[in-house]
């Protein structure tokens, strides 16, 4: 059955030929050959929904602009970094929340469907997995779509923070410039400066995305569990991301240790091209839809 797929916003997505069929031909056959399917993801299978990367060449952020995104221990040490932080999260989260799934996150929720997929880890915090309907998944880095308290641990939507944020900066404005992979946009102090920012409703504590920001750790109950998931599992696909983050890229070299057969489809080299069974330089949502899961 033919679902219509929605179409593709090339505006962040590296120049790449179209698929080659003998590729096409050879990643079918990885497919097909496997039973237990781990895939993990990175930031390329959401630049076709719109979202910038970090690191790809001349159309990732770090290409186009000298921003680097928040440090973990500058958000829990200092309130103007958190000030700073959600004034410009509260400006770009309506642009950022209304991201939809493309084609390849809606591929790999029907090989699941299917028993194809065992498992998926998306180091994505954008919730577009869980959007296209995806439940054998783990959200390696957290999810910008949920806010926690440092102090008692009590989650909230962040669509209910948005609300907060609204009562508390009644007559607050400032227009967003630009985007980034994380729902963060560019402002200036200046505009900053009268941001309010809520504490806990519950015990007043400091407010924090249940995301893992660069220089924190992800739990270790977390790794243990995508480590048996992966043990579980009999060949590992790797899905828009060059793996340059440990915390992801471990889990390869578990991979490669227990010598499961590793394809990567990815725009642009990797950290896994030297070990990999097979590497594929395609837009995932361009060759994911080729492939007939059995």
């Amino acid at each position: 059955h033919s679902v219509s797929r929605p179409s593709p916003n090339l505006a962040f997505v590296p120049a790449c030929l179209p698929p080659d069929p003998v590729e096409v031909e050879e990643l079918q056959r990885f497919v097909s050959n496997s039973k237990k399917l781990f895939v993990m993801t990175g930031a390329g299978i959401s630049t076709e929904s719109g979202i910038p990367d970090y690191c790809s060449e001349g159309v990732g952020l770090y290409a186009r602009t000298n921003r680097r995104p928040i440090q973990h221990a500058e958000f829990v040490r200092s309130a103007s970094a958190r000030q700073r932080y959600w004034a410009r999260n509260f400006v770009g989260w309506p642009q950022f929340s209304s991201h939809q799934p493309n084609t390849a996150h809606l591929v790999l929720r029907d090989w699941e469907k299917l028993g194809k997929l065992h498992w998926l880890v998306t180091q994505n915090v954008d919730a577009l997995h869980t959007k296209a309907g995806s439940q054998r998944l783990t959200e390696l880095h957290g999810c910008t779509h949920r806010v926690f308290c440092l102090g008692c641990g009590d989650q909230t939507l962040r669509s209910e923070l948005q609300e907060h944020f609204e009562a508390l900066n009644p007559t607050w404005k400032a227009e967003a410039l630009g985007v980034a992979p994380d729902g963060d946009i560019f402002l200036t102090d200046e505009q900053v400066r009268n941001f309010q920012v809520p504490a806990c409703s519950k015990c007043g504590g400091i407010l924090k995305p249940d995301v893992t920001f660069f220089g924190d750790t992800v739990s270790r109950e977390k790794v243990d569990f995508v480590h048996q998931r992966l043990a579980e599992s009999d060949s590992m696909l790797v899905a828009g991301s060059s793996m340059q983050v440990y915390s992801g890229y471990r889990f390869a070299l578990a991979a490669r240790e227990k010598q499961l057969p590793i394809a990567i489809l990815n725009i642009g080299p990797t950290r896994l091209d030297h070990f990999a069974s097979l590497k594929l330089n395609s837009r995932c949502g361009e060759l994911l839809p080729l492939i007939v899961a059995h």
